[in-house]
C-alpha cells in the first residue's frame, strides 16, 4: 500500500480553515471543493494514456489521451461533498454510489445503498473526507472489489493513522491519497484534531 499526503501550501491553508469551528457551511463547502480538487489531481497523477493524432488550426500533431474508464465512488452522505470536482475535472466520469451508515455505539458500518456502474477495466476512485476506523472504507472498497474491479484508489480529506492501517491490512495494494494525516481517534472514534462531523457541517446539520 501506498500513502500519498498533499504537500503544498494551500492545502495547508484550506484544511485550517476547514477544521475552524466558526467556518459556516456555505464557506466550508467551497473550501471542501478546492481541497478536492486539490486531491483529484493527485490521486491521478499516474492515470495511463495513449497516444492520439489529431489535427489543430495550424498542423497535425501527437496528442495523448485517457487510456481507460474512470469511475469515482462517494461514501453516503458526507462523500458527496467531494463529487462535483472530480465531475468538473473529469467530465466523462461514471459515478457509482455506495450508502454506508456509522453505529455511533459500535462504530461498524451498515450498508445501506449500492448502485455502481461497470467498474471492469476502470479505474474506481472511492472518496470519502474522513478516514477514521477505516471500517467504512474498507467496507467499500470489498464490495466494489466483488463487482470486478481491480485497480482502486482511497482519496480522503482527513485520515487517522488507524484508518490507514486497517485499509493497509485488508486491501494492501490499495493506495491511499490524503490531504493531512492527523494524530489519532479519540474514545468515540472521531479523528483528532480533526474537524468535527464532516457531513453535518457540510449540511449545516447536527448530529
Amino acid at each position: 500500500m501506498s500513502l500519498r499526503l498533499l504537500n503544498h501550501p494551500l492545502a495547508e491553508h484550506l484544511i485550517t480553515h476547514l477544521r475552524d469551528k466558526t467556518t459556516k457551511p456555505v464557506l466550508f463547502r467551497n473550501l471542501s471543493y478546492q481541497l478536492t480538487l486539490l486531491l483529484a489531481l493527485e490521486a491521478t497523477r499516474d492515470l495511463e494514456t495513449v497516444e492520439k493524432n489529431i489535427e489543430t488550426p495550424l498542423a497535425t500533431c501527437k496528442g495523448r489521451v485517457l487510456a481507460r474508464p474512470l469511475v469515482v465512488v462517494p461514501i453516503l452522505r458526507a462523500g458527496l461533498g467531494m463529487l462535483q470536482p472530480f465531475q468538473d475535472v473529469f467530465p466523462d466520469i461514471s459515478v457509482g454510489y455506495i450508502g454506508l451508515e456509522r453505529d455511533h455505539e459500535t462504530a461498524v458500518a451498515r450498508n445501506y445503498y449500492f448502485k455502481l456502474p461497470s467498474v471492469r477495466d476502470a479505474r474506481t476512485l472511492v472518496v470519502d473526507p474522513m478516514l477514521a476506523t477505516g471500517g467504512s472504507a474498507s467496507h467499500a472498497i470489498s464490495a466494489i472489489k466483488e463487482r470486478g474491479a481491480e485497480e482502486i484508489t482511497l482519496v480522503c480529506i482527513i485520515g487517522a493513522p488507524e484508518g490507514v492501517e486497517r485499509v493497509r491490512q485488508d486491501h494492501p495494494e490499495v493506495p491511499i491519497v490524503l490531504g493531512i494525516l492527523d494524530a489519532g481517534l479519540n474514545d468515540q472514534k472521531y479523528i483528532l484534531p480533526g474537524l468535527g462531523d464532516f457531513g453535518d457541517r457540510l449540511y449545516g446539520t447536527h448530529a
